[in-house]
């Protein structure tokens, strides 16, 4: 018996369980790369999930209809307005009530701090690949990382602890304070790790000292790291050149986030956020979710180079994270910036201060 068929026995053995639902549900759905459209209407489960999907692709047609012109005068623009911004101020208040509760393993990041076992090793390999000769205690040392959306510090102070020099960056005061003040407690951080409340439109627009007006903070960075981030901007054209902007040439760019399919609507927000409660209510908007396809073409347009994308998932029996070959769901990427790409992008010929054209928060 081949293994779908044996997960699909399983399934229907579990199916009373909803943690077993939710499992199976996601091992069944056969590995593949991205599929954007409807579930496979092959799988049997004891309850038509397909016909939920089905009803939401028709609600999401309609919209998509409705934000058509919007969506075109969009996609028009090659130069980033002042105006743009990566901050989405409901995200900011969302995010905001819950700075305080970062640390709490058992709470509601308790699927964040799993995602550790799997996105730390996913940032030192890359980078390793890409810097060789490192030392093996501290591997990532002598390199600068950037840690956008860097909430609490949960990714930061790892990266810390392997020698990495570490900014981590929020637009959220409270959770820079709570990130601030657990990091103190450990003294191999002192040196290593410092925070910012600031977006990264914001930091790309600082000058270093001595600088003259109108130069800009560039080629800062050998990494930039998003994790569990891009699904929470307002303007992913704005994130994607700040980024090119920081790298140094040859720099990495790291991100986790979600697909923007059917499954991962069903999974990642009715079942996880309304069901098995695993993050807050609210937490995701499935339209802000993106596939790696279309972030692929995002990043090239900046002139990044994509080295890989990887499947992720959660088991929320175990509470651990896991590689597996569909990236239906959750998927890591990891993207280069060209070595003989320009430090800073050119903008339109009738721009009298092309150096000005960065976004302000």
């Amino acid at each position: 018996m081949n293994l779908e068929c044996n997960l699909t026995v399983l399934y229907r053995k579990m199916f009373s369980s909803k943690v077993g639902c939710l499992v199976l549900g996601v091992s069944c759905f056969k590995p593949a790369r991205v599929r954007s459209g409807p579930l496979r209407p092959g799988l049997r489960t004891g309850f038509s999930w397909t016909s939920v999907c089905q009803q939401r692709s028709l609600w999401l047609r309609r919209s998509a209809l409705m934000n058509n012109n919007q969506g075109a005068l969009h996609c028009q623009a090659s130069v980033r307005s002042v105006s743009q911004t990566t901050v989405d101020p409901n995200e900011v208040r969302r995010f905001q009530s819950l700075a305080s509760k970062w640390w709490d393993e058992q709470g509601e990041f308790a699927a964040l701090h799993a995602m550790n076992d799997l996105r730390v090793p996913f940032i030192r390999d890359n980078l390793l690949n890409i810097h060789r000769g490192r030392q093996t205690a501290k591997p990532l040392a002598g390199l600068k990382i950037l840690d956008v959306g860097c909430g609490g510090g949960l990714l930061t102070e790892p990266l810390g602890r392997l020698g990495a020099s570490v900014l981590g960056i929020d637009p959220v005061e409270d959770s820079i304070g709570t990130a601030q003040l657990h990091s103190s407690y450990d003294p191999d951080l002192r040196h290593r790790v410092r925070y910012r409340a600031c977006s990264l439109e914001e930091l790309t627009s600082e000058r270093p000292e001595g600088a003259e007006a109108g130069e800009e903070v560039v080629g800062q960075f050998d990494a930039v790291v998003a994790s569990e981030v891009v699904e929470h901007l307002a303007d992913l054209e704005t994130f994607a050149y700040c980024c090119s902007l920081v790298l140094k040439p040859g720099g990495s760019l790291l991100i986790t986030t979600l697909n923007k399919t059917n499954l991962s609507w069903l999974l990642g927000i009715l079942v996880a956020e309304n069901v098995l409660r695993i993050v807050p209510q609210g937490t995701h908007e499935w339209e802000k979710f993106i596939s790696p396809e279309e972030l692929e073409r995002l990043l090239e347009s900046n002139g990044f180079s994509v080295q890989s994308v990887k499947g992720m998932l959660y088991n929320p029996v175990t509470g651990a994270w896991s590689w597996t070959d569909s990236t239906a769901i959750n998927y890591a990427l990891h993207a280069v910036k060209p070595r003989d790409e320009p430090l800073v992008h050119q903008v339109e010929e009738d721009s009298p201060h092309p150096q000005d054209s960065t976004t302000h928060g």
